[in-house]
């Protein structure tokens, strides 16, 4: 699996550029999935649900199915938050893996700046940042995209990761 990342602070657009970009990389015959990273307490299931009972009566995983989708719910209990790597050997076999946050992380990135946000850029002090799409005209060798510039920015993103056009 190939792994590229989009990187940026809260409010500037990450999740608005990946879900414009996701058709474009599937309509070239890609299998892509995704990786988000949140740091606010999230929950799937629902209070009362027999799923939220197995969790609450202690089960580590509870896995929901339905004749739509399946969900697999792993709770940490104390655990340490698992790293990207044991995140990624978890998915089932794709072409690229599309990853949320997880700034920090060693992956080639595509950062999302949106002046109107007000904060500052985090090229200069990422290595790994490999692109940015933004409103403004940063001073940066790194190809620049504009926000909505979604075909260019899929298209560097295969390019990036080796994966051809099929």
């Amino acid at each position: 699996m190939k792994v590229f990342g989009f990187a940026g602070q809260s409010g500037n657009g990450k999740t608005t550029v990946m879900e414009k970009v996701i058709p474009i990389i599937l309509a070239r015959g890609f299998v892509v999935s995704v990786i988000k990273h949140t740091h606010h307490a999230v929950d799937v299931d629902q209070p009362g649900k027999d799923s939220w009972r197995h969790r609450q009566a202690g089960a580590r995983e509870v896995l929901l199915a339905s004749d739509a989708r399946w969900v697999l719910m792993h709770e940490l209990r104390g655990a340490p938050e698992p790293e990207l790597t044991d995140l990624l050997a978890g998915l089932s076999p794709c072409d690229l893996v599309l990853v949320e946050g997880y700034k920090r992380q060693p992956i080639p990135k595509l950062e999302i700046h949106r002046s109107a946000a007000g904060r500052s850029l985090l090229f200069p002090n990422d290595p790994h940042i490999v692109a940015v799409a933004t409103d403004t005209n940063p001073a940066t060798s790194l190809p620049v995209f504009g926000l909505e510039d979604y075909s260019a920015i899929a298209e560097f993103i295969l390019r990036e990761v080796g994966l051809q056009a099929r």
